[in-house]
């Protein structure tokens, strides 16, 4: 089997390497046009291009290697051939491409391509999941829903179909991305932290999860992004965000962090998932006025998103490619990078007399994470299968 057929092979290999690449490209872009004049899409706002870009098209590769890899697992239905994978990668690649040549293509044309990706994983993910359609597994499609009519909000208002729904759906498909890893996270991190306790011979005070904690907690983040798209006032929305932040922390805090912390692999999602929660607080904080709204996005979207997506992803590249479930030595650091991203970004948007060379900083050192989780997972995406999978 040739490198280019074993990278189409597997959902994770071509999805989690593009998701690397596209995160170093589109943010190092955006950083170096602080610094000298660079070419960026001008017939969108920059500040929209980048956010649409890095929750739509980063986010939603991540998705695309997640969902493909694990519901195979989850269903015992085949996973996905070569020429659909292929064609999923290509298709995603095209909705960067529209969104990047908007300004000379009609923009009905770059919504069809951008908008086309989502619903063709979610199809997929129908089909495997019937053979074991389990409601908390099914619930995914919703969630898969609602980030594409977040992205369908944002592209009415740039083809001047609808006014002022840009900005909105971009925080919802933002909310959306927590919504999946308020459940997804809330799933992975406990387990793989049992089970690496269990490995380790500890036998009690394993990570515990309670149904009455967990479901307003995981409610209230779903229905952040839903009300935002519907407009409801900012006190709602903060209160909201409170309620969902604190309840993230609060499951956190039963699932026994401490035991991570020689274990990047591990402390990575504790971490990220942690700074979901800390970033819904400052979010719903901003809306009362305390503290700057952007600072509390950068948060989410940096240390929360970005911290679990490089998390996840890596782990379960390492697993279901045969390696070992020790992060090498450039993936550590880069777990180490992107809070670290996070804070500057945060420094950026609350103390305005060094915004500039603080997002710059924040940029540089969330390139530098993509960079170093592409070296060290290169040869995991071109490389053959080792021994048996891991988790």
């Amino acid at each position: 089997m040739t490198p280019l057929v074993r990278l189409f092979g597997e959902g994770f290999r071509a999805f989690f390497l593009a998701a690397g690449f596209y995160a170093l490209f589109a943010i190092g872009l955006w950083t170096l046009s602080f610094l000298v004049p660079v070419p960026l899409p001008a017939a969108l706002p920059p500040v929209e291009w980048h956010a649409h870009e890095m929750i739509f098209g980063y986010g939603a590769a991540a998705l695309g290697g997640f969902f493909l890899t694990a519901v195979p697992n989850w269903t015992g239905a085949k996973a996905a051939r070569h020429v659909f994978i292929a064609c999923a990668v290509g298709l995603w690649l095209a909705g960067r491409v529209a969104v990047w040549f908007a300004g000379t293509l009609p923009l009905p044309l770059v919504a069809v391509a951008d908008l086309a990706f989502l619903p063709l994983l979610a199809a997929k993910i129908a089909t495997q999941l019937v053979r074991r359609p389990k409601p908390q597994n099914v619930m995914f499609l919703g969630l898969l829903a609602l980030i594409w009519t977040a992205n369908l909000f944002v592209h009415l208002e740039w083809m001047g179909v609808a006014a002022a729904t840009a900005l909105p759906g971009l925080h919802a498909g933002l909310y959306g991305l927590v919504a999946m890893i308020a459940v997804l996270g809330g799933r992975v991190t406990p387990a793989f932290t049992r089970n690496a306790m269990t490995r380790a011979g500890r036998e009690t005070a394993l990570p515990r999860s309670f149904a009455r904690l967990d479901a307003p907690a995981v409610a209230a983040a779903i229905i952040l992004p839903l009300a935002t798209l519907a407009g409801v006032p900012d006190a709602i929305l903060g209160s909201i965000a409170l309620l969902a932040g604190a309840g993230q922390l609060a499951r956190l805090a039963f699932w026994r962090p401490g035991f991570t912390l020689n274990q990047p692999i591990l402390w990575a999602l504790h971490l990220s998932f942690g700074l979901i929660g800390f970033g819904l607080i400052l979010t719903g904080l901003a809306a009362f006025g305390l503290g700057a709204p952007v600072a509390a996005l950068h948060v989410i979207a940096i240390g929360g998103v970005g911290g679990m997506t490089l998390a996840v992803m890596s782990r379960a590249s390492l697993g279901h490619s045969g390696r070992p479930l020790v992060a090498p030595a450039p993936l550590a650091l880069a777990y180490v990078l992107l809070p670290l991203a996070a804070l500057f970004r945060w420094i950026a948007a609350t103390y305005a007399g060094i915004a500039l060379p603080a997002t710059v900083a924040a940029g540089i050192l969330w390139s530098l994470a993509f960079l170093l989780y592409l070296i060290a997972l290169w040869p995991v995406f071109w490389g053959p299968r080792l021994t048996t999978p891991g988790e």
